[in-house]
């Protein structure tokens, strides 16, 4: 049982290390910026917490992708998530987010079957014909995002958000782990596709 537990964990610490390392060097953050692109993919995140309170990770994503798009590192964004009612719409909480940080709603273009991070990536580059962009997330999530882009062969860079809080919550870091390593799975193990499709609608 020991054994198998050890074995357990290195293979999750060796997913998790081999996707932070391959994808360090395409992230920017700070006040470094990434290599001006077309368009900035926006992942997306409930607007609110359970609790219904201002979730920090929205405000912190829109005001980066409002930033980028002001200081003209991104001509337009894409807005990538779950639309699985018509009490939850993460696309269109983020254009009205967007809307009210002063940018105009033709730059901005959603996408309501960002179901996954996958997805999200995936959708960017085969239905709106994005091979080149910047995905703007949270630097924990970014790396996962990024592999992922790197895998079908896409030149993406990753921008993370300002943000005030110095750690990222213990609940939050242990679902990335995990996720990194399902993502290693969905690309080389299961060879996972976007659940949705759909016509080409290039930006």
């Amino acid at each position: 049982m020991f054994i198998s537990l050890g074995f357990g964990f290195l293979s999750i610490l060796s997913l998790n290390i081999w996707i932070l390392v391959s994808t360090s060097d395409q992230i920017f953050k700070d006040d470094t910026l990434p290599p001006a692109q077309r368009v900035g993919l926006v992942l997306g995140t409930s607007r609110f917490t359970t609790k219904g309170v201002k979730n920090e990770f929205f405000e912190e994503r829109m005001d980066a992708a409002a930033e980028l798009f002001e200081r003209g590192i991104i001509k337009h964004i894409l807005v990538s998530g779950d639309n699985r009612s018509i009490y939850y719409n993460e696309p269109r909480d983020m254009l009205n987010a967007l809307k009210e940080r002063g940018i105009p709603e033709s730059a901005v273009t959603l996408d309501y079957a960002g179901l996954r991070t996958l997805d999200s990536v995936v959708r960017c580059a085969q239905i709106f014909g994005q091979n080149n962009f910047i995905i703007i997330t949270q630097e924990f999530h970014l790396y996962r995002a990024l592999f992922i882009a790197n895998y079908h062969e896409l030149k993406a860079y990753g921008f993370s958000p300002k943000s005030s809080r110095t750690t990222v919550p213990t609940k939050v870091r242990m679902r990335e782990l995990i996720a990194r390593v399902l993502a290693v799975l969905d690309l080389y193990v299961w060879n996972k596709k976007p659940e949705i499709m759909g016509k080409e609608s290039p930006i």
